[in-house]
C-alpha cells in the first residue's frame, strides 16, 4: 500500500508538463510512460540498497549478539577466563583485528549504487516548472468539468487507476495557486487540506500554516467575516502568531467599518450591494480574461449546451458509402455517420486497424519530446509537442494517406504530412480555425499549396473521460472513438472560410488521447471539388 501511495503521489506531480507559449498543449502521456519506467528502475535500485543495508545490519547484529554472550561469560570470572591461553589470544585478536573490520563494515556506504543510478536518472526528472504546470492543469480540469476538491482528492474520478491525495498534495496545490495570486483555488485546496486534517489524517503540514493561507486567501476575495473566523481558529492553536494577531485587529477594524456603512445605507443602496455580491459570487473563480466563448467551450466539454434539435437530428443518418462506386469500396464500403449538419461533420468508422495505430504511435513517439523541431507548415523552427510522419518513412503511413484520398476524393499530394499528437491528462487545444483567415494572408505561403480546404482527424485511442472535439460557434461536440476519423471542409466551395468550423480539443480528464491530422490544401482539388460563386456553399 505504501508503494502504491508513493507511485500515486509521484504521478500527481508529473502528469502534466508546462504548455508552450502559443498553445495549451501538454507533454504527451506517450512520453510520460518513460518516467514510469524510470521510476520503476529507481524503486528496484532502492530495494537493492535496502537489502544491502539490511544484510549489513544483520552482520553487525550477529556480531553484537555473539560478543554479548561471550562478554557476559567472561566477566563472571575475568582472571579465570583470561587464564586460558586461547581466550587471551582471541581477545587480542578481536581488539586488534576484528573490531577494526567491524568498524569498516559499519562505515561502508551501501548507497553508492543507488545514488549513482539516481544521479543518472535525475536528468529526466520533471522540474519546478513542470510541477507548477501539473498543478495548474489539475485546477483547470477542476474548473472545466466542475469537479469539487473532494472528488479529486479522494480519487473518485472515472477510471480504475484513481489514487487519493494526501494533505501535503492538497497543500501544495493551494500554495502554487497562492503564488500565482489565484486566491479562489488557494481557498478550495487549503480547505480540502484542512478537512483531511480534521478527519484525522496524519501530515507533516501543520494546521496553523494551512489556516494562515486560508484566512488570507478568503480575505483577498472580500469575505471578511470568514477570514476573521479562520484567523480566530488559528490563534486558538498559536496565540503568539504575529501575523495572525495583526490580521485579527485589521479584520475586526475593517468589518466594523463595513457594518457601519451598511447600517447607514438606504433600501436602494442595500439592493445594489446585494446584487453586486451576487454578481461577484457568480464570477468567483473566473480569470480576468474569461470570455463568453470559454464558457461555451467548457459547457460543450461537459456535454452541455449541444445545439442539436430533434428535427435536425432526424435528418442525420448512418450509411455504408462506396464513395461514388470507388473500386476499393464497392464490395467493402466504409461506415459513415453524420455527426453534424452545418458545418457537415462526418465520422468514418474502423478507418485504422489496431496494428496500424500501433505502428503510427511507434513512429511518432520518439519525436514527441519537448524539442525544437522543423515545422513543415511554416518552414521554421518551433517548439512542438507533435510529430510529422512522411509517406516514405513507412508503408503504413503511405497506405493511410492513400486511404484518405480514396475516401474523401481529395488529392493528398498537396496535403501536409500526417501530424500525430498525444495529449496528456489535462492536455487541450484552445478554440481555433484550421484555415488561414483574410487577416493572415501568409499563413501557408511557404507551402505554396493554398489554404487548408479540409481537415481529416483520426482518433487513435478511446478516452475514458474528456477529450472531445468541440465546435464552439455551432454548439457541436464529437467524442473520441478509437479507429474512427472525422472529416469536414474548412472552406466553402467558393474558397471563402467557413467560420462555423471554429473548434477546440477539450482537456483530457482521464485517459490517453492519441490523434493524427491530415490537412488537405486547395491546390490539386480544382477538378475534385469544383468552386462556385456562392460564398455559403
Amino acid at each position: 500500500k505504501m508503494e502504491l501511495r508513493v507511485v500515486c503521489c509521484v504521478l500527481l506531480t508529473c502528469l502534466f508538463y508546462t504548455s508552450s507559449a502559443d498553445k495549451d498543449f501538454f507533454t504527451s502521456i506517450g512520453q510520460m510512460t518513460d518516467l514510469l519506467y524510470t521510476e520503476k528502475d529507481l524503486v528496484t535500485s532502492l530495494k537493492d540498497y535496502i537489502r544491502a543495508e539490511e544484510d549489513k545490519l544483520e552482520q553487525v547484529k550477529k556480531w553484537a549478539e555473539k560478543l554479548d554472550v561471550l562478554s557476559a561469560t567472561a566477566t563472571q570470572d575475568p582472571e579465570g577466563f583470561l587464564g586460558h591461553p586461547v581466550n587471551a589470544f582471541k581477545l587480542m585478536k578481536r581488539l586488534n583485528t576484528e573490531w577494526g573490520e567491524l568498524e569498516s563494515l559499519v562505515l561502508k556506504d551501501m548507497s553508492d549504487g543507488f545514488i549513482s543510478n539516481l544521479t543518472i536518472q535525475r536528468q529526466y526528472f520533471p522540474n519546478d516548472d513542470d510541477q507548477t504546470g501539473a498543478a495548474k492543469a489539475l485546477m483547470r480540469l477542476q474548473d472545466t468539468y466542475r469537479l469539487d476538491t473532494h472528488t479529486i482528492s479522494s480519487g473518485e474520478l472515472p477510471g480504475e487507476w484513481g489514487c487519493p491525495m494526501t494533505v501535503e498534495d492538497c497543500f501544495e496545490l493551494g500554495k502554487i495557486a497562492y503564488s500565482d495570486a489565484d486566491y479562489y483555488h488557494t481557498e478550495l485546496w487549503m480547505e480540502q487540506a484542512l478537512k483531511q486534517l480534521d478527519g484525522g489524517e496524519e501530515s507533516s503540514v501543520d494546521m496553523v500554516t494551512i489556516l494562515d493561507y486560508l484566512s488570507y486567501s478568503i480575505y483577498q476575495q472580500g469575505e471578511l467575516e470568514r477570514a476573521l473566523d479562520y484567523t480566530k481558529r488559528l490563534l486558538k492553536l498559536d496565540s503568539a502568531h504575529q501575523r495572525a494577531n495583526g490580521n485579527l485587529k485589521y479584520f475586526e477594524y475593517q468589518l466594523a467599518k463595513q457594518n457601519k456603512v451598511e447600517a447607514a445605507e438606504g433600501q436602494k443602496e442595500k439592493e445594489t450591494r446585494e446584487r453586486e455580491k451576487r454578481e461577484a459570487s457568480d464570477k468567483k473563480g473566473r480569470p480576468a480574461d474569461y470570455l463568453p466563448e470559454r464558457r461555451k467551450y467548457e459547457e460543450l466539454c461537459r456535454g452541455e449546451g449541444i445545439k442539436m434539435t430533434l428535427r435536425r437530428q432526424s435528418r442525420m443518418f448512418c450509411r455504408y458509402s462506396d464513395n461514388n462506386r470507388h473500386p476499393l469500396y464497392v464490395l467493402g464500403p466504409v461506415k459513415q455517420e453524420d455527426e453534424w449538419d452545418r458545418p457537415r461533420i462526418i465520422r468514418y468508422h474502423d478507418i485504422l486497424s489496431n496494428s496500424e495505430i500501433e505502428k503510427v504511435k511507434e513512429l511518432a513517439k520518439p519525436r514527441l519530446r519537448r524539442a525544437t523541431m522543423h515545422d513543415p507548415q511554416t518552414g521554421k523552427l518551433t517548439t512542438a509537442h507533435y510529430a510529422w510522419l512522411t509517406a516514405y518513412e513507412d508503408p503504413v503511413v503511405d497506405k493511410i494517406n492513400q486511404r484518405i484520398e480514396d475516401i474523401t476524393g481529395l488529392n493528398v499530394k498537396t496535403a501536409e504530412e500526417l501530424q500525430v499528437a498525444n495529449y496528456g491528462v489535462g492536455g487541450q487545444y484552445e478554440p481555433h480555425f484550421d484555415f488561414g483567415r483574410k487577416d493572415e494572408p501568409d499563413a501557408f505561403k511557404e507551402l505554396g499549396t493554398g489554404n487548408r480546404i479540409a481537415t481529416w482527424l483520426i482518433y487513435m485511442s478511446d478516452v475514458p473521460s474528456g477529450g472531445a472535439t468541440v465546435f464552439t460557434d455551432v454548439g457541436a461536440a464529437v467524442w473520441p472513438k478509437k479507429g474512427s476519423a472525422v472529416f469536414w471542409y474548412n472552406l466553402f466551395a467558393s474558397g471563402e472560410g467557413d467560420y462555423s468550423t471554429r473548434h477546440a480539443a477539450c482537456p483530457v480528464l482521464v485517459g490517453n488521447k492519441w490523434v493524427s491530422n491530415k490537412w488537405m490544401h486547395e491546390r490539386g482539388q480544382e477538378f475534385r471539388r469544383r468552386c462556385t460563386l456562392n460564398e455559403s456553399e
